[in-house]
């Protein structure tokens, strides 16, 4: 027999929501199958920084809706308490069809399609009626945050100076996001052939606002950092002057560490030059010199 959840339940049920938790109601059917719905309103606080002028609601917090899904099914059976993290090791086909705006009401699915003793394969979708909106294929494991062991380097090959190419004042010249949904520093480095770009993690970041003190970023921030740290970077060419960039798709995506308050993010992306007006690249995100995540992503340049 199906089981319907409201917000206390599920705020039990998800101990770690990160940006918060984004499902209003959710349905269990069984282990297998799972349906949510989330309400969506001018109210919520990221589209102050996503955007300002023109309300979107983020792909990537789309990503996360999908991942507290499936959560519900995947953390009775993967973790033991609270303070085992369930993260999101690796997505793949993730694609993003349709602008999600206020007064939109969706509709959330997981249906798991392969499990092994340490994880879970789901695949989600998103969807405004019958039309989807965004879709991924997702890999849920259990993690240990563990707790640090010693302070970072006092010096680091991309800490910022008054040379780097492109500081916070440029980048909001280029990109409409604002706060709490703008996931760069600055661009350290950037080329022809891409960039590399820095996000400094504190405890004061807005993705940590509900979490509890052992959280790590979650990786649907990752991959909005990576996909702002490329849009930056194509913005900034001649031939884009004036344009934005609207984040189309993930090819595929791993997590291989937690992130924690402290580190510094190297995010480093490699976007050849295209006469396309879709910009696709490749990438890593490295801490003290240890990758951290890999991704392969897409994105549309469009007339602002």
């Amino acid at each position: 027999m199906s089981r319907v959840l409201g917000v206390r339940e599920l705020r039990k049920l998800l101990p770690r929501p990160g940006f918060g938790l984004l499902l209003d109601r959710a349905e269990i059917e069984s282990r297998e199958k799972l349906t949510a719905l989330k309400v969506v309103t001018v109210n919520e606080e990221f589209f102050n920084g996503h955007f300002p002028i023109h309300p979107i609601m983020p792909g990537v917090l789309q990503i996360e809706m999908m991942k507290q899904l499936a959560e519900l099914s995947a953390r009775p059976e993967l973790a033991k308490s609270a303070d085992e993290d369930i993260h999101i090791a690796r997505m793949e086909k993730v694609k993003f069809r349709k602008p999600v705006v206020p007064g939109d009401r969706l509709r959330i699915t997981a249906e798991l399609v392969e499990e092994t003793p340490a994880s879970r394969k789901f695949r989600t979708r998103v969807c405004i009626g019958e039309d989807t909106a965004s879709e991924a294929t997702m890999t849920l494991e259990m993690r240990i945050i563990p707790d640090p062991v010693e302070l970072p380097p006092a010096v680091a090959e991309f800490d910022r100076t008054d040379a780097v190419p492109m500081d916070i004042n440029k980048l909001k010249e280029l990109m409409p996001h604002r706060y709490p949904f703008l996931f760069i520093d600055y661009l350290a480095k950037q080329d022809e052939e891409g960039m590399v770009a820095v996000k400094n993690i504190t405890v004061n970041d807005s993705f940590f606002r509900n979490a509890p003190d052992n959280m790590a970023v979650q990786e649907s921030i990752l991959c909005e950092m990576a996909a702002q740290s490329g849009c930056a970077s194509v913005l900034s060419r001649p031939e884009n002057a004036g344009k934005l960039g609207f984040f189309m798709a993930i090819d595929s995506m791993e997590s291989l560490a937690p992130i924690i308050p402290g580190d510094q993010v190297v995010i480093h992306i490699n976007l050849p030059p295209s006469k396309s007006r879709f910009g696709k690249g490749s990438g890593y995100g490295e801490v003290d010199g240890k990758v951290v995540f890999k991704i392969s992503l897409m994105f549309a340049i469009v007339d602002a």
